[in-house]
């Protein structure tokens, strides 16, 4: 339910953009979300005691992008009188969706092998479908298509919309209970996801805006567009990321990504990360 009406928001919102101008910032995007996981993944993994699917769980979430963080940038945007693109908001699921793809199919990758052996041979494809046909990115496909391609405003705003607020907190209840029991997991390396937590969102945010600057200057995309896309970059994903990758990396320890993307990376992302790209902005411009 979650993952049908963020795909339908998002699908509705690119329908809505301008297609041309939205393809270099939107490629900017996918590279941003699948790069990130890479980085995450073996960053991670270089610290003692990091566990492959709990980096690359952690990863795709700092991949992915999280809507409240995006929500914030927005609204201090206004208030300081910034503009973009109205089809930047848009950009969401170009980087969320590659994310997460890219995470769960890394940890089907790295669990096939601990299971079968680390020289054995892996076929990549059939991972990659096993993971589209499951359930959360299948949902999440599904909204975004049917928001491109058909008319769900009426069904969106009558029973997709009410319901997101109550299902989404009683996701946060579970995952909170989850991570909760199994905190004593993550006592011995919480310090390296606490350091990636910090650092990450916002060396992910200036590269993202570096690339937005080379989008400006061949597309003429706009400073607030930078903005945001840095934002979205910087944040980690607080709605549709904990869902998808709780149903496809299982053994993944929700206490590491969600406390590390929850506790520390969503408050690095706005308090330090939006005020610094505006700075940046102002500066560059």
């Amino acid at each position: 339910m979650l993952l049908m009406r963020i795909g339908l928001e998002g699908g509705m919102e690119i329908k809505e953009g301008n297609i041309s101008a939205m393809l270099l910032p939107a490629l900017f995007a996918i590279i941003l979300g699948v790069g990130i996981v890479f980085l995450g993944r073996y960053t991670l993994t270089f610290f003692p005691g990091v566990k492959a699917e709990d980096a690359i769980a952690t990863a795709g979430l700092f991949g992915a992008v999280s809507a409240s963080t995006l929500a914030a940038a927005m609204v201090m945007a206004e208030e300081q009188n910034i503009s973009y693109e109205a089809w930047v908001p848009a950009l969401y699921p170009f980087m969320d969706i590659p994310a997460l793809i890219v995470a769960i199919v890394l940890a089907n990758i790295y669990l096939l092998k601990k299971e079968k052996g680390e020289e054995s041979s892996v076929k990549i494809w059939p991972i990659v479908t096993e993971s589209l046909r499951g359930s959360a990115l299948s949902a999440l496909i599904l909204g975004l298509v049917l928001g491109l391609f058909t008319r769900p405003e009426l069904v969106f705003e009558s029973f997709y919309d009410p319901l997101f607020r109550g299902l989404l907190s009683l996701l946060m209840l579970i995952m909170g209970m989850e991570a909760y029991t199994r905190l004593n997991e993550l006592r011995s390396v919480a310090h390296w996801y606490a350091v990636y937590a910090i650092v990450a969102p916002l060396f992910h945010g200036l590269v993202a805006f570096g690339l937005g600057y080379v989008a400006h200057v061949f597309t003429g995309f706009s400073p607030g567009g930078v903005i945001i896309l840095a934002v979205m970059a910087g944040s980690s994903s607080d709605i549709s990321g904990p869902p998808t990758l709780r149903a496809a990396i299982p053994t993944a320890n929700p206490s590491t990504y969600v406390g590390s993307s929850t506790s520390i990376g969503t408050p690095v992302a706005i308090a330090i990360g939006i005020p610094l790209y505006i700075a940046l902005a102002e500066i560059v411009f």
